[in-house]
């Protein structure tokens, strides 16, 4: 994949996760898994109940075996979470991991709004997954978060 068409579909992402419905105590994020340079689909913040995040909701969208994932790409306007308020559910990077996708793209790290230290690039790139940082687009990709305290 070329830059061009990671900005492409980051930018698919964005567009997501203007779609959130703006909640207090959580980001807006949106989130495209890309195969075969075709999108197969696509997630945002509280998409289908108010505690799904944006790359959860993708991921339920497909089959847990579904052979693509191991050479897709997801790209989540938000670093994925390394740990999740709501226990029961489980974090966004293992969720990756468990799915076999090898590459992650993301504009914007996670600030410590509501995690004080997320580790979900290191998590992800530990675990041998390729991650993309495109921090020219991390404007954009905040720009549905501004009610929120991101420093």
């Amino acid at each position: 994949m070329t830059e061009h068409d990671h900005h492409h579909w980051m930018n698919r992402a964005i567009d997501l996760a203007r779609r959130s419905p703006a909640a207090e105590g959580a980001f807006s994020v949106g989130a495209v898994i890309v195969a075969d340079s075709r999108e197969i689909s696509t997630g945002y913040s509280r998409e289908t109940d108010p505690k799904v995040h944006a790359e959860e909701s993708a991921l339920d969208k497909l089959g847990a075996n579904d052979p693509r994932l191991v050479r897709a790409t997801i790209y989540s306007t938000l670093e994925p979470c390394s740990e999740r308020a709501t226990k029961t559910r489980p974090a966004c990077t293992d969720r990756i991991l468990q799915a076999g996708i090898p590459v992650v793209v993301i504009a914007w790290r996670e600030p410590p709004t509501f995690v004080a230290d997320c580790v979900g690039v290191e998590k992800l790139r530990q675990e041998g997954v390729t991650v993309i940082e495109l921090p020219e687009l991390a404007d954009a990709a905040m720009s549905m978060n501004r009610h929120l305290d991101l420093s």
